[in-house]
């Protein structure tokens, strides 16, 4: 039997699963669109893997990371169950030893990473604002009628980008209209609007961090080059983005499976399995928590959100399993 080890990193934009073996070579990997329903993104990614892995390998234990992570990780059994910010550093560290930053801009949010020695010394998130995110790239590439992947492409044609503020989507909206109503061209607005996004997340997420290299860039918005090529004049150092920098919090997540000393054996059938879950406010005491309850069959799996013993006797009273 050939060891193997599950990572999933559950997004709000995106769904990443991986499968690694001992030597943290990648067997499968699947990225979809979570489509505002995890269980399903993740059900769809683990038919996607199970069909490209090698049936020689069995998955001894499944991690998961992301918003996410504590749902998915409940209805897979996971042993392993981490914030993205140790996920990605370990994921990174894997494939880049020696990185000391860590730049990771999502659909939905963004953060920073510091490591000195393979050991993180700091971080940051801005989880407040889409802005300078994924999705607010695609939302001005709407607006402009462009493909996503003509965005970089054209943005890299410009030899005067607009200024245009991104420290608020409103804001970056209106600025967009402005410079096309006095006829900047859509390559110059682009090329501005890939500025804007490495601006405002030096100014914000970066504030006050020492950028130090090896600098490696990863999300979704990692893929535009014009994006990459922002940062480094900013920075004024290379900036790594790696093929698979997309799948990094699901590889952390697998890699720090291969520590537990415990194997449970993963099967890929839980794709057959009906899985949901279910709120419950406590109202017990002032406090009225929110408990999330996972149903496995319509059997309770999980819980979490109570504050007290309350909590569960409320889950129970309630018969929500």
């Amino acid at each position: 039997m050939k060891k193997a080890y599950l990572g999933v990193d559950i997004g709000s934009i995106s769904t990443k699963g991986i499968v690694i073996n001992e030597n943290n070579e990648i067997l499968a990997d699947s990225y979809l669109w979570t489509m505002g329903n995890p269980i399903h993104a993740v059900k769809s990614v683990l038919n996607e893997m199970s069909d490209k892995l090698d049936k020689s390998h069995v998955v001894v234990n499944a991690g998961t990371t992301g918003s996410a992570r504590k749902l998915i990780g409940a209805a897979l059994g996971a042993r392993v169950v981490k914030n993205e910010i140790t996920a990605h550093a370990i994921g990174t560290l894997s494939v880049i030893p020696d990185v000391r930053t860590i730049i990771e801009i999502g659909g939905q949010d963004s953060k920073i990473i510091l490591i000195n020695n393979g050991v993180v010394m700091d971080y940051a998130m801005n989880t407040l604002c889409a802005a300078g995110t994924g999705s607010f790239l695609s939302s001005q590439a709407k607006r402009l009628d462009l493909e996503l992947n003509d965005f970089a492409e054209l943005a890299l044609t410009s030899a005067n980008p607009a200024k245009i503020a991104a420290r608020c989507t409103v804001f970056a909206e209106s600025d967009l209209v402005h410079k096309a109503q006095i006829g900047y061209s859509k390559a110059d607005i682009v090329a501005g609007l890939c500025r804007a996004i490495v601006l405002n997340y030096l100014n914000n997420v970066g504030k006050g961090k020492q950028i130090k290299s090896p600098v490696v860039f990863q999300g979704g918005v990692s893929k535009n080059a014009a994006v990459v090529k922002e940062f480094e004049n900013e920075l004024q150092t290379p900036v790594h983005v790696d093929p698979n920098g997309h799948l990094m919090g699901a590889l952390g997540a697998a890699v720090l499976c291969k520590a537990e000393k415990e194997e449970t054996i993963f099967n890929f059938n839980i794709t057959d399995i009906n899985f949901e879950t279910k709120g419950i406010e406590c109202t017990y005491c002032p406090n009225n928590c929110e408990i999330i309850c996972v149903l496995k069959n319509k059997e309770l799996l999980d819980s979490w959100g109570n504050k007290c013993e309350r909590g569960m006797a409320k889950v129970n009273s309630q018969k929500a399993v």
